[in-house]
């Protein structure tokens, strides 16, 4: 798969994928990253990329010439376009999973300042995603997580597929159930016997009832 970010801090993707899982991920030619410096293509030998609200207001805009410039360049790489805002679809395990299965390409806005141009969401993005309801100084943070979740899902990534299928929220509003490993008893505080007697049976039934749901 192969992953555009549309970013004003390159380095910080670059930074992200260089060590553990993503990075093996990247050595193995299992995913392509692609940071595009938003400033690159601002159109002014300052490199700014924002301006002040028509109408008045606090804070700053991405500005759409700077943004649509980016993705043209990208030409038949860019596929499929998301944008990182707080009024975007709620983040989910099955937002995941769609992705992964109808998309070899995607590009990702970071947002930032105040905001984009509303002209953005209307005319370049394919989907808003929100990753939560509070606001991060940068959606740099966003994107990332948005692509980590879905790289997870990519075969040879996590070496077997088998533990995805028993993760947290692969069956909505459900999470996986507690998990052990040794010493069997520290400070007094013990494994769940059942844990320990080698019987899958009672193994599978236990896990069953303690997985723990979400309250919607």
């Amino acid at each position: 798969m192969l992953f555009n970010f549309i970013t004003l801090f390159p380095e910080k993707i670059n930074a992200y994928f260089k060590n553990g899982l993503p990075g093996k991920a990247i050595e193995n030619n299992l995913i392509r990253i692609n940071p595009v410096d938003l400033r690159e293509f601002s159109g002014n030998k300052h490199g700014r990329v924002d301006d002040t609200i028509y109408g008045g207001g606090p804070g700053m805009l991405l500005r759409i010439d700077p943004v649509h410039r980016a993705i043209l360049s990208l030409q038949e790489n860019a596929g499929h376009v998301i944008l990182t805002s707080p009024s975007g679809k709620p983040f989910n395990q099955k937002m995941v999973g769609e992705i992964y299965e109808k998309y070899d390409k995607l590009t990702i806005i970071s947002g930032y300042y105040e905001g984009v141009d509303n002209r953005i969401t209307q005319h370049l993005v394919d989907t808003e995603i929100s990753i939560g309801n509070y606001v991060l100084s940068s959606g740099d943070l966003a994107s990332l997580c948005i692509v980590d979740a879905v790289i997870r899902m990519v075969p040879g990534f996590m070496g077997t597929r088998d533990s995805l299928k028993e993760e947290s929220h692969v069956i909505e509003n459900v999470l996986e159930y507690p998990q052990f490993t040794k010493p069997p008893e520290y400070n007094g505080w013990k494994v769940p016997e059942v844990l320990l007697g080698g019987n899958h049976a009672e193994i599978d039934k236990w896990r069953l009832a303690n997985r723990k749901k979400l309250e919607k």
